[in-house]
């Protein structure tokens, strides 16, 4: 079976086939998945529906005790059991990490325990996948100590992925946020200034911005229910800030903090955040057109030019070799 498999994987014609199977398959998801991207905004509201559901249960709670409580959805018993017998929440726990799960959009403990779960088990995979291509698939005179490197890189890797995974959902869902937020704070200006309070407002901003952009209708309808439920309003705003992590976001909490405190205008402060906001949004992209022609100096010379000396080269190079 290893020796068909090893066969197999140095057939030039099987693994291009191989290769067009996947690409072929990765256009299909492509051109699929936006057909499925309407179905998305319900789900995440009924989420934050039940997530406003916990907060509101939890600070009823708090009214009578003290001691914080938990109604969050528990974990998988499997995951949540080795997560327990190995003590990783010790070992493998980082607080920076809980911030990046929230500002991914992974709340409660149950995506915590789940990431510490995957934070142990993917250096194992990738070091074992990495040992069983070098030491089984392939053969190859390379030293033993060239081998076992090969092995350790593979483990890092693997135990880096995770961390990769939620930077990158971050990096999306802040993209996201960044492109809807001057328009949303325009809706929440319009919506002040006709004389709703600050928790009308968010929660009609969160119904309409939803097909801009579904992080920001999710957080806003969190920020909603904070505002109605917590005893204290300025951690409502602290909680926004942090589940973001935008400076624009967290500058219009800010003025937010300040005006409750204070009594200086609303209506003013989201009119200078929002033209604030949109002209910080207008530099990000003359910064990415600025940056473009450095990014396309290395594809035109690697495609563009070859195809462009061929056309321009290849009838003359045929003309020649017909005259002799």
């Amino acid at each position: 079976m290893i020796d068909f498999l090893i066969e197999r994987m140095h057939d030039v014609r099987f693994m291009t086939m191989l290769l067009a199977a996947i690409a072929a398959s990765a256009t299909a998801y492509t051109l699929i998945m936006p057909l499925f991207a309407g179905q998305d905004l319900a789900k995440r509201m009924k989420a934050v529906a039940s997530e406003r559901e916990r907060i509101r249960q939890r600070e009823r709670a708090n009214l009578a005790r003290t001691e914080k409580i938990s109604l969050r959805q528990s974990p998988k018993q499997l995951v949540s059991r080795v997560v327990d017998e190995l003590n990783l929440g010790k070992w493998l726990a980082q607080e920076a990490a809980r911030e990046k799960l929230v500002m991914a959009g992974y709340r409660g403990q149950a995506p915590y325990i789940t990431f510490l779960f995957f934070r142990m088990m993917t250096p194992i995979v990738f070091l074992l996948a990495a040992a069983t291509y070098i030491f089984l698939l392939t053969k190859t005179n390379q030293p033993i100590t060239i081998k076992i490197g090969i092995c350790l890189v593979a483990a890092y890797l693997g135990l880096q992925a995770p961390m990769l995974f939620l930077k990158n959902g971050i990096s999306k869902r802040q993209l996201s946020i960044r492109r809807a937020f001057p328009d949303a704070l325009d809706l929440l200006l319009i919506c002040v200034e006709s004389g709703m309070s600050i928790e009308m407002a968010f929660r009609k901003v969160s119904t309409e911005i939803g097909s801009q952009s579904i992080p920001l209708a999710e957080e806003f309808t969190l920020t909603t229910a904070e505002l109605s439920y917590l005893q204290d309003r300025k951690v409502a705003y602290e909680n926004l800030a942090k589940r973001t992590g935008l400076d624009g976001v967290k500058s219009v909490c800010l003025a937010l903090q300040q005006s409750e405190r204070y009594g200086t205008p609303l209506g003013q402060a989201l009119r200078v955040m929002a033209q604030e906001n949109r002209d910080m949004r207008m530099s990000a992209a003359e910064k990415k057109a600025a940056a473009l022609p450095p990014k396309l100096t290395v594809p035109m010379i690697l495609f563009f030019l070859p195809v462009l000396f061929i056309v321009i080269l290849g009838p003359s190079y045929i003309k020649i070799q017909l005259m002799h």
